[in-house]
């Protein structure tokens, strides 16, 4: 039996899996990419992912870290990586040690310490960026990225014989493609992210907006928090598909939470909207 009940989403092709209240635990994979974004308290069904992103070391976000890392390690799969900012992972090996020493079993585990503007590949074509945050130190978010080579118009007529022997002169046939594909906010107060395109342009943007009521704008800014106010203005500014929205509150009942939003977001906006704890499975 799984041991969490999970929300769940499939856009096209991907899947969403997870589970996102704020104070409690966030957790959002995407199984078809080999991402974890976070690892909450490290639900059985997302112990097969072999990269964790996380985004902080806040207790309902990396709780999970060490169970996924030595469940994995029972079930004799490969050490799991997690990528985290790199000031956590000093923290993190501790941890980990720690439970290694408790089980009585060295807890494998492949840790990278990562920052804004670096990138790690999950796949041959397949990469995640990091960028800053605004929520704790060294805080950070991903874009899960595809990298491709595409054939200059110039050159799309030729045949394949043609192709080659330009290669052979050293001659640059194509250009970099990227096609974001998710973004993860994780996390944040507002920030302007329409400055990164391949944020504006991921095709699904995961996004906190924890705090709706007019009164709760305080809690918002005390906690680094995204308020429905400051939540609109971002969406205003982004091109993305899909709008998955994580980590609301308990505090605010989920109906009133849609009622909220939808005054909030012109009707184009909200029509892209996904409420993520709108869609548990039973």
């Amino acid at each position: 039996m799984a041991s969490h009940n999970l929300a769940y989403i499939k856009i096209d092709e991907l899947e969403i899996i997870g589970y996102s209240v704020a104070a409690e635990e966030t957790v959002v994979a995407m199984p078809q990419l080999d991402v974890c974004f976070d690892i909450g308290k490290a639900p059985d069904q997302v112990i097969p992912i072999n990269n964790v992103l996380l985004t902080h070391g806040h207790m309902d976000h990396a709780a999970g870290i060490a169970y996924y890392l030595s469940h994995r390690n029972f079930c004799g799969q490969s050490p799991g990586t997690i990528l985290a900012p790199v000031n956590l992972l000093g923290p993190i090996r501790e941890i980990v040690d720690a439970w290694s020493r408790l089980d009585g079993n060295k807890v494998p585990a492949n840790l990278v310490g990562v920052k804004a503007g670096d990138e790690y590949q999950i796949k041959p074509n397949l990469f995640t960026r990091v960028f800053p945050t605004k929520h704790s130190k060294g805080s950070v978010g991903y874009s899960v990225i595809e990298k491709r080579k595409k054939l200059k118009p110039e050159y799309a007529e030729l045949t394949g014989p043609q192709i080659v022997e330009l290669k052979k002169q050293d001659i640059e046939i194509d250009y970099p493609l990227e096609i974001p594909i998710v973004t993860y906010l994780g996390d944040t107060q507002y920030v302007d992210f329409s400055q990164l395109k391949y944020i504006a342009e991921s095709k699904i943007l995961i996004a906190e907006c924890t705090f709706y009521e007019t009164e709760h704008s305080g809690r918002a800014e005390a906690g680094r928090h995204m308020h429905i106010n400051e939540f609109a203005t971002l969406m205003e500014n982004l091109n993305n598909e899909h709008i998955i929205v994580t980590h609301t509150t308990q505090r605010t009942p989920m109906r009133e939470i849609r009622r909220i939003l939808k005054e909030a977001l012109s009707a184009e906006i909200y029509e892209k909207v996904i409420l993520f704890m709108n869609k548990r499975q039973r």
